[in-house]
């Protein structure tokens, strides 16, 4: 993830997670999965493609996605991802950590 601010950048891990979250809700290629991430943030997150598809493959690989190709809206044919069950349960597991961290953080931040 990219940007003009610290701010913008994400913990290493992070993008994975939000990759799964949005492939959790059905197939989508991965134009529409940076859209809906940057649209979700309020465009405060911005995936660029060399973040992106290097993520979708490392995820797809790990059996976490699995992909087709199919025609976009467009009628341009695209790969398409969906969660897979072992996925849906790594994407579980994702979210548990990131609440635990975030957690701890806030307990810091509000100590100090």
């Amino acid at each position: 993830m990219s940007g003009s601010s610290p701010k913008q950048d994400l913990l290493q891990g992070t993008l994975d997670m939000l990759i799964l979250r949005v492939c959790a809700h059905g197939s989508i290629h991965g134009y529409a999965l940076a859209q809906k991430i940057q649209l979700a943030s309020r465009e405060a997150l911005k995936v660029p493609q060399g973040s992106l598809y290097p993520a979708l493959h490392r995820l797809e690989n790990r059996g976490w996605l699995e992909a087709e190709w199919k025609p976009t809206e467009t009628g341009r044919e695209a790969k398409f991802y969906k969660l897979t069950r072992v996925g849906r349960r790594r994407l579980a597991t994702e979210e548990e950590e990131w609440l635990r961290l975030s957690r701890a953080i806030g307990l810091v931040l509000k100590s100090t």
